[in-house]
Formats: structure tokens, sequence, C-alpha cells
């Protein structure tokens, strides 16, 4: 079976990535820091008959991420990367005037650092797989310029940016970095609690990776609307 390792996989948009792959018989090795949400979201994708490994922990630390990798290949290599885990650097979000300096440092510790450094573990395994692909989890804030969105836009548009040198230094690898547009998670709320707005559930734009996975095209940087609207 394929294997996947998703971050920030016990609850929003991981989570519900891993159910779909889970459904589609991926085996997966989950990462979140919220050890007992982790183990309620693995024993319920377990229940799809994939193998699921959950370990909690820090995506900064060099050595969970080892781990992570090291549970993969366990289970039989890397087939797909997802780089979901995310941090907003300011909750709720500033104007740039007064984003704390030590908030934007995590947003990139944790949005570009730990992500490059968790490819950086998996790339022997992509490589020696027949799809290895890397999702990055982007956001239109790395595109568009919005009051308060300073500091998680630039950690996500230097993440879109790592990505697409990656498309071009690994070419036999997929590597998509992929907006999925507003989602009603967690990271919204915090970043804009005064928000009341219905936004979709995560799981709506699920099938926009899914296409990704069964179509391959290039790699670049896709919006999941664009993917679920057929364009």
């Amino acid at each position: 079976m394929p294997v996947a390792i998703i971050t920030g996989a016990s609850k929003g948009l991981g989570r519900a990535l891993a159910e779909a792959l889970a459904a589609r018989d991926w085996d997966l090795v989950l990462d979140a820091r919220t050890a007992e949400i982790l183990k309620e979201t693995a024993a319920a994708l377990a229940g799809h008959g994939a193998r699921v490994t959950a370990l909690p922990g820090d995506v900064t630390d060099p050595a969970h991420r080892s781990e992570l990798v090291a549970a993969a290949w366990k289970l039989g290599g890397v087939d797909l990367l997802v780089n979901n885990a995310s941090a907003l650097g300011a909750e709720p979000l500033a104007r740039l005037e007064g984003l704390p300096l030590d908030g934007l440092r995590r947003a990139l510790e944790v949005n570009v650092v730990a992500a490059l450094g968790l490819v950086q573990e998996a790339l022997p395994l992509l490589r020696a797989s027949e799809a290895g692909t890397v999702i990055t989890v982007s956001s239109d804030a790395a595109a568009e310029a919005y009051e308060t969105w300073g500091g998680y836009g630039a950690s996500k548009a230097a993440l879109d940016h790592l990505a697409a040198v990656l498309g071009e230094e690994e070419p036999r690898l997929r590597v998509w970095a992929v907006d999925p547009g507003d989602m009603a998670t967690d990271l919204y709320a915090a970043a804009v609690p005064d928000d009341g707005d219905p936004r979709p559930e995560p799981a709506s734009v699920v099938p926009a990776f899914l296409r990704l996975l069964d179509e391959r095209p290039a790699s670049g940087r896709y919006g999941a609307p664009s993917l679920l609207e057929g364009r």
C-alpha cells in the first residue's frame, strides 16, 4: 500500500485528507502536537483497515521529524509527504507594526524551516517511490496582501517558493503547493476570532487534493477552488 506522512493531522484539513486516503487504502504516519486528539484520530482512521502510526510531537524538533520518516520506512517508504502543520505567528493576527517578532520566528520555523527539514529527511524515500509526491499547504495570503496577515502570508510565500524550487531540483517528483481556500478551521478561528461568517468544512476541499493525486499534473502551485471547478 502507498504510505503518506501528514503533519498537523489530528483535525481540520489534515484529518480530512488522512481520512480520504485511509478510505483509499493508504497507510499513514500522522503528526500533531496534541497527543490525545491525535490518538482519537488514528483510532478512527484505522477503522478503514489502514495501518496508522500516530506520533505526537513538534515538527520543529529534528528528532521528531526523523521519527516520522523512520515510521514511514517501517510501513514501506514514503510516497506522499503533506506539510500541513502551520503556525500563525500571532493569535489573533496583528498588523505588522505590532507583530511580535518571536511570533514571526515561530511561523517561519514551523511553516518553512520545519517543512524543508522534513522534506530533506524524507527525500531518499520519496526518490525511491514510483510516485513520490510532496504537498505543501499554502494560503491565498501567500499571494495577496491582506491587512494583519503579513507575517503568516510571508511564511507561506516562502514555503511556496521552496516548493517551486524543489520541483525544479527534483523533476522525478511531483511537488504541489496547494491553496485550499477558505475553510472553517481552528487556525482561522484563532486568526480572526470575531469573524462569524460561515466557511466551508475542510472535507469539502479534499477532492481537490485527490484530483491532483489521481491526475498527477506538473509540479506547481494550485488552488483548490479551481481544481474543484474542473479548471
